[in-house]
């Protein structure tokens, strides 16, 4: 099974996080592959830019996910490994990258953030996530 490193931002304006929905519908949270030379603080960064046209900043790690697919390409099983960092949008401005197969995206409530969002595991990590933002907001 090949292996794939991954980084991606929890990006908080306000009390809203931001979500993607990708060309398969489902709602996720902006990532993409760390490549050779590459910091994962760094390639969370300009993942959120590219795919959704916001400008944030890294507060904190915010831990790791998971999760295997079989591609159809590739015909082969993958493993995706991805570091998240907790970050924070100056305002809730934004431009999905249609070009890159985004369909929608915005920032949402964490209450409607948890009834969108497609995978258990990317709704634990954005409560989580929120908890440590709130925490971090208040020190």
């Amino acid at each position: 099974m090949r292996q794939r490193d991954c980084a991606g931002g929890v990006v908080f304006a306000g009390d809203k996080v931001f979500l993607l929905q990708n060309d398969k519908g489902e709602w996720i949270l902006p990532k993409g592959v760390i490549k050779s030379g590459e910091r994962a603080s760094e390639v969370a960064v300009s993942r959120v830019r590219h795919e959704a046209g916001v400008e944030a900043r890294i507060l904190a790690p915010a831990g790791e996910t998971f999760y295997e697919f079989f591609s159809v390409s590739r015909r082969a099983p993958i493993s995706n490994k991805i570091d998240w960092f907790i970050m924070q949008a100056g305002d809730e401005n934004h431009q999905i990258n249609h070009e890159e197969g985004f369909q929608d995206g915005g920032f949402f409530s964490t209450e409607e953030a948890a009834d969108r969002i497609t995978y258990s595991q990317d709704r634990a990590l954005v409560h989580l996530a929120y908890e440590k933002y709130r925490e971090l907001r208040n020190i």
